[in-house]
Formats: structure tokens, sequence, C-alpha cells
């Protein structure tokens, strides 16, 4: 099998068993431990695994800007909002997460909701104002371009003054294993002061970022009480989340 071959068996299997260890890969691959590792360094290096002690886990593609993500997977976004937005009620204090799905849950709220929502996305807050009995607190803060949110001591400090009925978090990695991870360090900490405030949490995941993991850690899979994700992940994929205890539904 040449090298190119086996690298993409290996992709394969991660992307059916989202794990992979090297003592494994080179049982099933016919090829020794050096070569499994050679491989995995290459497809570390070329940004499509996440290496871990022993073996490795795929990574979440990488990610455009928040505009150019504005129109990937239109539809896929959509169907996971129209879900979220199901579990937002009058009366809630809400923490809406920055991201283009979150986006849309904002703009698809009930017309006349009353609620308050807090947000670290300037694009999220701004289309709030055009609901007249929501009230938008936006958390300050230096703004981590890429994502358009903002982040820092001021949100993580701004967090611990409100208890949320309900948080709706975007997802860039989510593992069984590994818990809820994302790429940013201080993208990191603002999501983990959010699960820190929230007493329901909706975490919205298209398949693509299943069973991935980037490189800073939020925090364990249990944070997440609910798992929203797009209608064509397969049961297989979809049962450790469940074993977790998350209750999962498709958009």
């Amino acid at each position: 099998m040449l090298k190119e071959e086996r690298q993409q068996r290996i992709l394969e299997i991660l992307r059916r068993e989202g794990k992979v260890m090297a003592s494994a890969l080179s049982d099933k691959l016919e090829v020794s431990e050096d070569t499994i590792r050679r491989d995995l360094n290459d497809l570390a290096e070329e940004k499509y695994i996440q290496r871990v002690h022993g073996g490795a886990l795929l990574r979440a593609p990488e990610t455009a800007n928040f505009i150019a993500r504005q129109h990937q997977g239109a539809e896929v976004k959509a169907g996971l909002a129209r879900v979220a937005v199901q579990f937002i009620r009058d009366g809630q204090v809400i923490i809406l997460d920055g991201g283009t799905t979150n986006l849309l849950v904002a703009q698809n709220l009930p017309p006349g909701l009353q609620a308050t929502i807090i947000t670290n996305s300037p694009p999220i807050a701004v289309a709030l104002a055009d609901y007249p009995k929501i009230e938008v607190f936006m958390l300050g803060g230096k703004i981590y371009k890429n994502a358009q949110v903002t982040v820092g001591l001021d949100p993580v400090d701004k967090l611990r003054s409100f208890r949320a009925d309900i948080l709706i978090l975007g997802i860039c990695s989510l593992h069984p294993e590994v818990g809820i991870s994302v790429p940013n360090m201080d993208e990191a900490e603002v999501k983990r002061a959010m699960l820190a405030s929230a007493t329901e949490v909706v975490a919205l995941a298209s398949e693509e970022k299943l069973n991935t993991a980037a490189q800073y850690i939020v925090g364990p899979i249990g944070e997440i009480t609910h798992l929203v994700t797009e209608s064509g992940v397969s049961e297989e994929i979809l049962d450790p989340y469940r074993a977790i205890g998350l209750t999962v539904l498709r958009g």
C-alpha cells in the first residue's frame, strides 16, 4: 500500500471510529508502528488530525472567516437554528454564543419574544436590536476577528454576573472523550465562562464537527444537555453521545 493510500485509510478509520491508536493501526494496516507514527505526524502537519498520546483524533476542517462561513452549509445551519429556536421561551435569560449558525437563531426568534439575551457577538447583537421586547447585553472585550466575537477578561468577568436559563453554544469541535474544544485559547476561556453561567446547554454542531478535536479544551461533554446536529448523521456516530446522556436532536 502506498503512503497516500495508507493515510487515506487512516482518515477513513478515524471518521468511522472517532479515534485511532498507533498500535491498533499497525496491526490493521500491517505496517510497523514507526510507519504509523510517521503517517500520523504527516497528517497532523497537514492539519487533518489532532495528535493525542498513542494515537490521534480528527480535527475539524479549517474554518474560514465569519463572512465566508455565512455562505457555507446554509441549509444545514438553517435546520439547526430552527431546532434551537424551539428551546427559547418568554421570560428566559439566554446566552447566545457567537457563530454563523447562532446568527440564524437570532434572526429567526419569535417577533414578540420577551427575553434577556447576552452575547459576545456584535453581528448577533445587531440582529437582536430589531426585537422590541428583547433586552440585549453585549459583552465587551477584544474582538477575535476570525469569529467576530469578543474575548478576553472583560467578557469572562461579566458572565459571572449572570445566571442564564439556557446557553445556545456554537461548536468548533466535539468529541465524546475529549469534550468541547476550539482552536483559539481566548475563545475557549469565554466559552468556559458561558458554560459555568448556564443551567441548560444546547450545542449546535454540523456533522463535520462531530468526533473532532482542537487544541484548546473548553469543557467535558457532560457540560452539554442537548446536542442538535444535522439529519443525515449516522446512528453509529451519535450513539456515543447518547450513551453519555445527551439528548440528540436532528435539524
